[in-house]
């Protein structure tokens, strides 16, 4: 691990958080979590820093907005309620639109003592978010916000003849997480679709290319439709990264969104859920 230049080792400690499935066994703590990217804690801490410093950087270049700053005071978000953002890696960013919406809450409404979950798990497919909803359960959500299905999309192989998740399947697991959070949670709903890729990259990216990973974004944009068409609300990416996708929000690997790709999730939820008093049918952005 030392051994990976900079911006590769920068890329892991992105996207790989070992705090999320080794927290409960015992002794292991931040030393031993830095030691698996042979760190040190103080350097590890430091890197990690790094990505949170953007986020809070992003929202108060949102916040810069007299418009969208007035929209975060309108979100439904009620004093002491919990946020649960679900999803995979693209959620699961150290510097994610919802460690963006995290700071966007800090600092316009600090008093409302809003509580952010991010329950992002890089690579997780829609299946994967249904096998460890019961810990999402647990936190006893007010909302829940759920970017789904960019890996139910992924591709494997030299010659892949298949996407991971059947469309079909996709379908019945945003059912099941849907019924999941509906019989046991109180929680409102907001679905985000997968945005668009640039698939040239990613073949051509260090770790995603090399491990024989591709996405077809005809793929991305039937899981995005289905997510549409469905009752609850819903944010459509698509349109706001583009076909092709516009690389400037995306990172180098040409799937994960940078920051300024972050930015635009982070508003458009903003401008989705702030925007109107009312929660209707689901709206493409």
């Amino acid at each position: 691990m030392a051994q990976l230049p900079p911006e590769q080792l920068d890329f892991l400690i992105q996207f790989i958080h070992p705090e999320k499935s080794l927290a409960s066994m015992p002794g292991i703590g931040a030393t031993e979590f830095a030691a698996l990217f042979e760190l040190s804690s103080e350097e590890y801490r430091d890197l990690r820093a790094a990505f949170t410093n953007r986020a809070r950087q992003a929202a108060e270049e949102l916040l810069a907005d007299a418009d969208f700053a007035t929209r975060v005071d309108r979100l439904p978000f009620t004093s002491g309620s919990t946020v649960v953002g679900l999803g995979d890696s693209i959620t699961d960013d150290l510097q994610s639109w919802l460690e963006i919406l995290r700071y966007l809450l800090d600092l316009r409404r600090p008093q409302d003592n809003i509580h952010i979950v991010n329950a992002g798990i890089s690579g997780d497919t829609t299946a994967q978010m249904i096998s460890r909803f019961l810990a999402v359960v647990l936190e006893e959500p007010d909302w829940i916000i759920c970017m789904a299905g960019t890996n139910d999309a992924r591709q494997h192989g030299q010659t892949p003849s298949k996407i991971l998740v059947s469309l079909e399947e996709t379908a019945k697991n945003l059912d099941m997480l849907r019924n999941f959070s509906t019989t046991q949670t109180s929680a409102q709903w907001l679905w985000l679709t997968p945005a668009t890729v640039i698939p040239e990259q990613i073949s051509a990216h260090w770790l995603i290319g090399e491990g024989q990973m591709m996405w077809s974004n005809d793929d991305l944009a039937a899981i995005a439709d289905l997510m549409c068409q469905r009752p609850e609300p819903a944010v459509d990416l698509q349109p706001l990264f583009g076909l092709p996708a516009d690389p400037g929000l995306l990172l180098d690997d040409g799937l994960h969104p940078n920051i300024a790709g972050q930015k635009i999730i982070a508003r458009a939820v903003g401008e989705k859920l702030g925007g109107t008093q009312e929660m209707g049918q689901s709206i493409s952005l």
